[in-house]
């Protein structure tokens, strides 16, 4: 089984720029989607019912945020939000758990944390998100279920998940204090696929480049994609792979998709 989860920056535009034509290719089992940007009842356009099973929660902004599971299989449960009373918590956080072939079962979580702004209110708001997620996740763990908490969590583990981590030291994003959140992750047993495959000191491998600049074609980028499961799931993996377009041009959003594939 395949997990892709990608930012869509905007589902409506990611599929004129093409990413109809990479969901064909890549076929993936389940889709995590960030920044979907559009309403329920049009997500049918792009995810038909006949196709996917669909879990999706929009942002109380309009034109930001929301967030979406998307799966081959039926959902038997599907729980929104993390205090959605907080405005700017809503269209961050979506669970669904999977019922696949054979019995097992999966929880899956779509995540968008907040970018956040170095001495702003905006990081308050990612910090008081971050808790939240962290006591969410300590529940999931606890649980004893097979779950993957996926998405674009903006946060820079380590130096070696940014090309020019000299420049933002002290910037949002790879902050000492956004870093131990994702500490706290590990720590408990909650496993960073993409880390575990590429390698203890390999950079990246990169998920995220500017639209500005020369950004993608230098390959300056930022890992900011994630699949993060717990230890028996992990244990199932047995590849991740970013789907790095070849040229500028042929991307259908700033973000490329992180595809995790579990034998399941």
């Amino acid at each position: 089984m395949q997990i892709a989860s990608v930012n869509v920056n905007g589902i409506r535009a990611a599929f004129r720029r093409g990413m109809g034509a990479w969901l064909e290719r890549r076929a993936p089992e389940v889709l995590l989607l960030q920044e979907v940007r559009a309403p329920d009842e049009l997500l049918a356009d792009f995810l038909p019912p006949d196709t996917w099973h669909v879990a999706h929660t929009e942002a109380t902004a309009k034109g930001r945020a929301g967030v979406a599971v998307a799966s081959r299989f039926p959902l038997s449960a599907v729980r929104i939000g993390l205090d959605q009373a907080v405005p700017t918590n809503t269209g961050r956080w979506v669970e669904a758990d999977l019922e696949l072939p054979g019995g097992t079962s999966v929880t899956v979580v779509s995540a968008y944390v907040h970018s956040g702004t170095e001495n702003t209110p905006s990081m308050d708001e990612k910090y008081g998100f971050l808790a939240l997620a962290t006591d969410r996740m300590t529940e999931l763990l606890a649980s004893g279920r097979h779950a993957v908490v996926g998405g674009d969590l903006n946060i820079a583990h380590r130096d070696l998940d940014l090309k020019n981590w000299k420049g933002n030291r002290g910037k949002a994003g790879c902050l000492p204090e956004e870093r131990a959140w994702m500490d706290r992750w590990f720590d408990a047993g909650w496993v960073d696929l993409g880390r575990r495959f590429a390698g203890p000191e390999a950079p990246g491998p990169y998920t995220w480049w500017s639209f500005r600049g020369k950004a993608f074609d230098t390959d300056t980028g930022w890992r900011l994609d994630y699949q993060v499961a717990t230890p028996g799931l992990a244990a199932l993996a047995t590849a991740a792979e970013v789907d790095r377009v070849e040229s500028y041009d042929s991307r259908f959003s700033d973000h490329a998709p992180f595809v995790v594939t579990y034998a399941l």
